[in-house]
């Protein structure tokens, strides 16, 4: 996704355009920027995504994409530091149950093998389940796509539901295989960047979790609000 450059000297609270009051949601991290990858390997890597599409896959397509470090910097960027990225995160889960995008929201899980409440549980985090929010970063719709990142996912309209859904999960799933299935690993990385992540040295979950004060105070909210809304949306 394109990185607004006020964003990259500091992430302020998200201003969401929404009918709901001002509740302030997380700020969508999958940004990426043009330069450090061309659009043939962001395609190439989408095309391998098609064919490894169960979260349990083989990664190791990952590795022989096109110049693999550039395509991973051009999804992964991370997004200011700890300290320019305030903490919008609201505790409160929404009383969107059951949602009216349940149909697209398994179809997308069935697809890209993600799990149904885990994709609920992104939306409420991301967007409150409007389709219509955009955030002060320039994220739109359910799933906060930027529009590069939208564009290369083939999503032509944000702002429509069955696209976003669709082009979000997609993405949501290449992160999974990225951290091998690892969800916390996965989501931690959506919200605050890969390196965040990666040097923190660890490889499963419970690593993870051990070392969370390591990462930015927006990312430990980040994954609370992801567990406590998927509770909610579980099966």
């Amino acid at each position: 996704m394109e990185i607004n450059p006020a964003v990259t000297n500091g992430l302020g609270q998200l201003k969401w355009v929404s009918l709901k009051s001002a509740t302030d949601k997380s700020s969508s991290a999958n940004e990426t920027k043009r330069s450090g990858a061309s659009a043939s390997q962001f395609a190439a890597m989408l095309q391998a995504l098609s064919s490894n599409s169960s979260n349990g896959g083989d990664t190791n397509f990952l590795t022989s994409l096109p110049d693999a470090s550039s395509v991973s910097s051009l999804l992964w960027q991370q997004i200011g530091t700890a300290e320019s990225i305030d903490s919008v995160i609201s505790g409160e889960i929404t009383d969107t149950k059951p949602t009216s995008y349940d149909d697209l929201i398994q179809t997308a899980s069935a697809k890209y093998g993600v799990p149904v409440d885990l994709i609920k549980a992104v939306i409420d985090t991301e967007s409150s389940f409007n389709p219509n929010v955009v955030s002060s970063a320039g994220a739109k719709g359910l799933m906060q796509l930027m529009d590069g990142t939208a564009r290369g996912l083939g999503v032509s309209d944000s702002f429509n539901p069955a696209q976003n859904i669709d082009g979000g999960v997609r993405y949501l799933s290449y992160q999974l295989k990225r951290f091998d299935g690892q969800e916390k690993m996965a989501l931690a990385a959506y919200n605050a960047g890969p390196a965040r992540v990666i040097n923190l040295g660890v490889s499963n979950d419970q690593e993870l979790l051990e070392k969370l004060t390591l990462l930015p105070k927006e990312t430990q909210s980040y994954l609370t609000k992801i567990e406590r809304a998927r509770a909610e949306y579980a099966v």
